[in-house]
């Protein structure tokens, strides 16, 4: 049964809080946490990697690697996903003025690639929150400002799942998302 705490409607997309494996997630593309090599990793970026199969690092090599706060898009091989669009956060360093803006730019830059793609469901992990260090409440603010911002402003992505893999998490998605909702003037879902 569906949380209708963990889902809100803007303008006609419909956001949603889920917990799970964003591997297995049934979307046009799915986000990779990736580190600016493209070449796979650790967390989030290994276990996509992974299920993708190697034909995804035999694509990622020639992208020629990904700046922070950029993205780029692949193939998505072997995972239900039709694509990859691989996105680097930030590392985090308290003090540094510059982490907000590159993480804000990832979600950005990640949506923007989805649009110029024809992609209208998309799933994110949450960026630069494991190894990057980033402190999970402050990426959620950002990941579901930036988003929400995006998704007012078009028509055509018309899903986005926030893939967490943690209870605590998980919760401090779903309160972020009826906050930043509700200054939009959200719809239930």
């Amino acid at each position: 049964m569906e949380n209708s705490l963990s889902s809100a409607r803007i303008n006609r997309t419909k956001l949603e809080i889920v917990q799970g494996d964003i591997t297995r997630e049934d979307v046009d593309a799915i986000v990779n946490a990736a580190n600016s090599s493209l070449l796979g990793g650790g967390g989030v970026d290994g276990a996509i990697h992974r299920a993708a199969g190697p034909q995804l690092l035999a694509e990622t090599r020639q992208l020629g690697g990904c700046q922070t706060g950029d993205a780029k898009i692949s193939g998505g091989y072997n995972l239900k996903a039709r694509h990859v669009i691989h996105t680097v956060g930030p590392v985090y360093r308290p003090g540094d003025t510059t982490a907000p803006q590159l993480l804000t730019s990832a979600y950005r830059r990640s949506l923007e690639v989805a649009l110029e793609n024809g992609i209208r469901r998309i799933a994110f992990p949450c960026i630069s929150t494991g190894a990057y260090g980033y402190p999970s409440e402050e990426a959620a603010a950002i990941a579901v400002q930036t988003v929400c911002a995006f998704v007012n402003q078009q028509e055509q992505i018309t899903e986005v799942h926030f893939v967490v893999f943690s209870e605590p998490i998980y919760t401090t998605y779903i309160h972020m998302l009826q906050r930043v909702a509700a200054t939009y003037g959200h719809r239930p879902a």
